[in-house]
């Protein structure tokens, strides 16, 4: 695998995000934009990236937070709130990203985004602003939303991978989430993990001692089969 470091910008705030893909495939093949949790491009965005190229996909871990935000927990926490109550924005944010995947020469045009925690919500509001993806993964992401989907505006096919026992998604949110996507019309999946908590993806989660937060291996297991099916079955073989 080649893992890219790749300097891009919205506007006049400075990115920071990481490619990643087989460099001893020639053809062209789908792109996927990976969306980073709460602390921003670490090892897990960036293994995540890797994972997906692997699978065959040219991958981006692309930075939502800026240069100047990086190893400041409260600056993170600040540009998460900013960017959350900013769902214009925050997509804004996100599509310099997926500028720079369909600009790599291996990208055949054809994109899908899979995010994780703060990435997850990130994720489900570009589906709802109506972006030209094929397809968004939210794993232990927010489902709750200030600009809910309108009718025939989401264009993605929807999964969402959710912990069963994640106390920042309240049950009233996923209720919430599901008569959004069928008033919308939208192609959409849920997925629920007993026994699972919020990050469940994240290994050293037990290293931060947030309450609530615990990674699973289980649900880790299940929801990256479940994101590799689904992604079979935006692209199939052409992949």
């Amino acid at each position: 695998m080649t893992m890219q470091p790749v300097n891009y910008s919205d506007g006049d705030v400075h990115l920071s995000g990481f490619l990643a893909w087989d460099a001893t495939r020639t053809e062209k093949r789908p792109g996927i934009l990976v969306v980073h949790g709460g602390r921003g491009v670490d090892d897990h965005a960036k293994g995540r990236a890797r994972q997906l190229a692997e699978l065959g996909f040219v991958a981006f871990a692309c930075d939502m937070y800026g240069d100047d935000v990086a190893g400041d927990r409260e600056r993170k926490m600040a540009r998460i709130k900013e960017l959350s109550g900013d769902a214009v924005r925050l997509c804004q944010r996100a599509k310099a990203g997926i500028d720079v995947l369909a600009s790599h020469p291996q990208v055949d045009g054809r994109m899908a985004a899979v995010g994780y925690c703060f990435g997850g919500m990130t994720v489900l509001e570009l589906a709802r602003s109506g972006a030209e993806l094929a397809g968004v993964v939210s794993i232990h992401g927010s489902l709750k939303t200030t600009r809910p989907a309108q009718a025939s505006v989401v264009k993605a096919k929807v999964l969402v991978c959710h912990g069963a026992l994640d106390p920042h998604v309240p049950q009233s949110n996923l209720t919430a989430f599901i008569d959004e996507m069928n008033n919308a019309g939208a192609d959409w999946q849920l997925i629920v993990y007993g026994g699972a908590m919020h990050g469940f993806t994240h290994e050293d989660a037990a290293e931060y001692k947030l309450p609530g937060v615990a990674y699973n291996a289980i649900a880790d297991a299940r929801s990256s089969e479940a994101m590799e099916k689904f992604l079979g079955e935006l692209f199939g073989s052409q992949m």
